[in-house]
């Protein structure tokens, strides 16, 4: 049935872990109606914040500042198309405690998944984001810090910051149209290129916050001579070549990142999943092309920062996928829930918690009804609950699809998501304090 929320004219309040600056933090807005699906109790408050057509980055960053007072989301300016290079959509800033939203920045570096890659580092006064200069076309990072309102430029790009704030790192935004639409920065055709074969001009750049300088610190063809064990392919020449997604473990000791591989003459592509230092040394592959052809996605480093988990097919007796953890070097992979769907993530602070949505075509754990659960995986007990159910818009081309993306909030309290309020995109969170006190309290028996 549909959730019966009632309208709130009143402050929501919801209170934050004991390091957070504020006790409690309160967020405006309506309540979800019509496009949520409740499949569970009332035991989980679930709020939407803002206005209407916000998105949150990813599953593996969340939107919530670290002291928890404030929120940064991106707001796309049409749904309906690809965005041309000089569009922009913008860069909100809203603050939990009073309701107040701001615009920050145009943003002219974006694309439809992740917007333009909005997330925090350190602290409440950094704050990240891509841009595009439209005189130049040159793609950089900026550093917003709102204790003074400065804007600083960063000649880098940016898909992960390190949770300390000192790194970013990144794939080739510009080229990554080529590798997936949606996750990368627009720009003319003339100032990108396509990677035909390997190449030493491309891969995982790494950026020094403090003096904005970037280095290509592992090519692709790095990557692919250097890895151990071999990725499982023998003809590099044949394939379109691709760095996809880059991600800082916890530590800020390794990066994680696809190698994508287009055939030329078409077909099916490859994925391999790779990590490395963050100098772009003891490059490993952690799960090869043939591990993945199999059937996979959606990578996060575990708390611990040698670990990760996805979504792959590892037994062939049941149906679909499974959450799979294994090191960083491709040794002890398992599985640890099944059925998998979605964009798993590990509960930050170390419990036996994943959370994660579903795509519509994952029937396992679908019904088919347009909607697709929010599920909260418990892998000490192999048990789930389905937190809600979110709409998605029912689209041809999945560049405008609409992926829940759930996101822990640092103190592990708190899931940040995607949904539908109406026809239009926006943001929600929903609180998980009850199950996360239950979990903490059976533990420490």
């Amino acid at each position: 049935m549909m959730i019966n929320y009632m309208r709130y004219s009143f402050v929501f309040a919801l209170a934050l872990m004991s390091f957070y600056i504020n006790p409690f933090t309160i967020f405006y807005g309506s309540a979800m109606n019509t496009e949520i699906k409740e499949n569970t109790n009332d035991s989980i408050p679930i709020v939407k914040v803002g206005s209407d057509g916000l998105i949150h980055r990813f599953h593996d960053t969340s939107p919530i500042s670290p002291s928890g007072k404030y929120i940064a989301l991106f707001r796309l300016p049409f749904e309906d198309r690809y965005p041309k290079a000089g569009e922009f959509g913008k860069v909100v800033l809203i603050n939990l405690e009073t309701g107040e939203e701001k615009v920050i920045a145009n943003s002219f570096g974006w694309e439809m998944q992740l917007g333009a890659n909005v997330q925090w580092g350190k602290n409440d006064e950094q704050l990240f984001y891509n841009q595009v200069d439209t005189s130049s076309w040159e793609s950089f990072t900026v550093h917003y810090n709102m204790e003074n309102e400065d804007f600083k430029r960063i000649n880098g790009e940016l898909f992960m910051a390190s949770i300390n704030g000192e790194k970013l790192v990144s794939h080739n935004l510009r080229n990554s149209e080529y590798a997936q639409s949606g996750y990368g920065v627009i720009v003319p055709d003339d100032y990108r290129s396509k990677n035909f074969g390997l190449t030493d001009k491309d891969g995982i750049y790494v950026t020094d916050v403090k003096t904005g300088k970037s280095t290509l610190v592992a090519s692709i063809e790095d990557i692919y001579k250097q890895a151990k064990p071999r990725i499982g392919i023998s003809n590099p020449e044949d394939f379109e070549i691709y760095c996809f997604k880059a991600m800082w473990n916890p530590q800020v000791s390794r990066i994680m990142t696809c190698l994508l591989l287009k055939p030329i003459t078409g077909g099916k592509r490859k994925v391999a999943v790779i990590t490395m230092n963050g100098d772009g040394s003891d490059i490993r592959t952690a799960i090869t092309t043939t591990q993945y052809g199999k059937g996979g996605h959606h990578m996060a480093w575990l708390p611990d920062g040698d670990y990760l988990s996805m979504n792959l097919e590892v037994d062939d007796g049941k149906e679909g996928l499974e959450v799979v953890t294994v090191k960083y070097d491709g040794t002890e992979l398992k599985e640890v829930f099944a059925p998998g769907s979605g964009h798993p993530s590990y509960h930050p602070g170390g419990l036996p918690f994943i959370i994660t949505d579903a795509y519509a075509k994952e029937t396992r754990v679908t019904d088919g009804d347009g909607y697709v659960p929010l599920r909260l995986l418990n892998v000490r007990t192999g048990k789930e609950i389905v937190i809600t159910k979110v709409k998605t818009p029912d689209v041809s081309d999945s560049s405008f699809r609409l992926d829940a993306h759930p996101a822990w909030d640092r103190s592990g309290r708190f899931v940040v998501f995607n949904g539908f309020d109406g026809d239009v995109r926006s943001v929600y969170i929903a609180d998980l304090s009850r199950i996360i006190s239950h979990e903490q309290k059976f533990l420490s028996k």
